[in-house]
């Protein structure tokens, strides 16, 4: 397996992951399983990348930007909407899991518990699961749903690395006390990755970046 872009130590080993990235999502992306029920799930097969975060946190429209895919995954005006767990193949060599989103004010209780309940099982449980990425929205302020996001994390033991969503809509000097807030927040969990991803789904910013870390995971072509 190869190392991620924080390991590489000169510009042609960066580069070489970020050609490496490019060419694993040059492959086709395709859905092939949905799961509302933690026994629903497929069996472990391919190294597994699961996506998850706030509700409106721009999670479906990464996966397309990702994947340069239109419609991928589905993006929806109502927060709260995906209910399962989503299951994309990409080139028979790395599998992206969309996760339900977290934290919606107007979800009830029970589907808060929920969420927590069936993703802490699904974390703590699949043994190819290799990284999560936690997405957060770059233009506010961390939210008590995203800590506790990250406590569940840290206490399923499963690596995962924050990603900032939205930032072409900071204005520099926000966006660089909200970068340095999330990256400290990064170094105080023991689980979490201490490369801050910046993304912008709207721009493309960060997206080859992002390929080449997920490129890393990645079965060989």
């Amino acid at each position: 397996m190869m190392s991620g872009l924080a390991e590489a130590t000169t510009e042609e080993a960066r580069a070489a992951l970020l050609e490496a990235g490019r060419l694993l999502f040059a492959r086709s992306c395709d859905f092939y399983f949905g799961a509302q029920k933690l026994e629903q799930v497929p069996p472990p097969g391919l190294p597994e990348i699961a996506f998850c975060g706030r509700s409106n946190v721009g999670k479906s429209s990464l996966l397309n930007a990702l994947t340069g895919r239109n419609a991928l995954a589905r993006v929806s005006n109502t927060p709260g909407r995906t209910r399962q767990l989503n299951f994309f193949n990409l080139g028979e060599r790395l599998v992206l899991v969309d996760m339900p989103g977290y934290g919606y004010a107007k979800a009830s209780k029970e589907l808060q518990a929920d969420w927590q309940g069936m993703m802490f099982e699904y974390l703590r449980g699949r043994p190819n699961l290799r990284r999560v990425l936690l997405l957060m929205d770059a233009r506010i302020e961390t939210k008590s749903a995203d800590l506790a996001a990250m406590k569940l994390l840290d206490e399923a033991a499963v690596a995962f690395q924050i990603v900032l969503t939205k930032a072409d809509d900071v204005p520099p000097a926000q966006f660089a006390k909200r970068l340095a807030e999330v990256q400290a927040l990064a170094r105080r969990h023991t689980a979490a990755h201490p490369m801050v991803l910046v993304t912008s789904s709207e721009t493309g910013q960060g997206m080859p970046e992002l390929r080449a870390e997920l490129a890393a995971f990645a079965l060989p072509g």
